[in-house]
C-alpha cells in the first residue's frame, strides 16, 4: 500500500506541475494547438493499454452520443479553457479556481441526479465561491483585464468538467472509467482539428524542439502515466481515500509557480485561495 500511496503523490505532483508547463508553453504554442497535440500523442497510448490491459469494449450506439459529449467537455472545452485561461492569468490562480470543479458537480448531482445538498455543503459552496470572488477581485479593480476574464475561463473549465463528471457517473453503470476516459480522449482529440492553427502547427513540426519536452510532461506523464496509476490506486484504494491526494495538486502548483515563474502570492490571493479550498473540502465532507 504504501509504494501505491508514493505513486498517487507523484502522480498528484506532476498535475500541479503541468500548470507551470502550460503556461510556459504557452509563450511559443497556441493553447488550443498545445490541448490538441497533447492528446494526439497521449490517445493512441490509452488505446494501446485499453487494449492490452484491458479485453476491448464496443461502445453501444445509443451511448455514442453521450461519450462523444464526454470528449467534447472533459478534453476539449475543458483543456481549451483551461489552457487559454492559465495562458491569460498565472498558473497559481489556475490551480486553485480549477478546483471549483467539485462545487459545480455538487450542484449539477443536486439538478440532475437528485443528491440532497446538506446545509454543510451548501455553506462549503458559498464559502467557496466567495474565495473564487476575492481572487478574482483583484483583477477586477486593476488594469489586467486578461487576468480577469483567464480567471474566468479557468472556472467554466471546471464547469465543463464537472459536466464531464456528471455524464460520466451516468455512463459507469455500464462501462468502467478507464474505457470512458479512452474513448473521450479519442473524442475530445477529433473535436480540436475545426479549430486548430495549421499555420502554427506546420512550424512546430519543423521545430518540434521548442515545445517536446511539455509535449512529453503532458501526453506522457500527465495523461498516460497519471490516468494509469490514478485508475490503478482506485481499484485498490476507496474513492475518498484517494481524492485527498488531489489536495497536492494546487500545493504543488503553486510551489512550483513561486520557484520556476516567480509569480508572487498576493495577501488577496492567499486569503481568496484558502477560503476556495476550504469550502471545497466542506463540499467533499459534506
Amino acid at each position: 500500500m504504501i509504494g501505491i500511496y508514493i505513486l498517487l503523490v507523484i502522480v498528484s505532483v506532476l498535475w500541479g506541475g503541468s500548470f507551470v508547463v502550460v503556461k510556459d508553453a504557452t509563450l511559443v504554442v497556441s493553447p488550443i494547438n498545445l490541448a490538441f497535440i497533447r492528446f494526439l500523442f497521449a490517445s493512441p497510448i490509452m488505446l494501446t493499454m485499453l487494449l492490452v490491459y484491458k479485453k476491448p469494449k464496443r461502445v453501444a450506439i445509443r451511448d455514442l452520443g453521450w461519450v462523444a459529449l464526454l470528449g467534447l467537455t472533459g478534453v476539449t472545452l475543458l483543456y481549451l479553457l483551461q489552457y487559454t485561461g492559465i495562458y491569460l492569468t498565472n498558473a497559481s490562480n489556475a490551480s486553485v479556481l480549477i478546483n471549483t470543479n467539485v462545487l459545480f458537480i455538487a450542484i449539477l448531482s443536486t439538478i440532475f441526479l437528485k443528491e440532497k445538498i446538506s446545509v454543510k455543503r451548501a455553506l462549503g459552496i458559498a464559502t467557496a465561491f466567495f474565495g473564487v470572488f476575492i481572487v478574482t477581485a483583484g483583477y477586477s479593480f486593476s488594469i489586467n483585464g486578461g487576468g480577469l476574464f483567464g480567471s474566468l475561463l479557468v472556472v467554466l473549465s471546471a464547469f465543463c468538467w464537472a459536466v464531464y463528471s456528471i455524464v460520466g457517473k451516468h455512463l459507469m453503470r455500464r462501462y468502467d472509467d478507464f474505457t470512458l476516459n479512452t474513448y473521450a480522449f479519442v473524442f475530445g482529440t477529433l473535436f480540436f482539428l475545426p479549430s486548430l492553427d495549421l499555420n502554427q502547427m506546420g512550424n512546430l513540426l519543423i521545430d518540434f524542439s521548442k515545445v517536446w519536452f511539455s509535449i512529453f510532461y503532458l501526453s506522457i506523464l500527465c495523461s498516460a502515466f497519471g490516468y494509469t496509476v490514478w485508475y490503478y490506486g482506485l481499484s485498490k484504494m476507496d474513492a475518498s481515500k484517494t481524492a485527498v491526494f488531489l489536495n497536492l495538486i494546487p500545493l504543488s502548483a503553486i510551489l512550483f509557480s513561486v520557484f520556476f515563474l516567480h509569480e508572487v502570492l498576493t495577501i488577496q490571493f492567499i486569503i481568496g485561495a484558502l477560503l476556495i479550498l476550504s469550502g471545497v473540502y466542506i463540499t467533499q465532507k459534506g
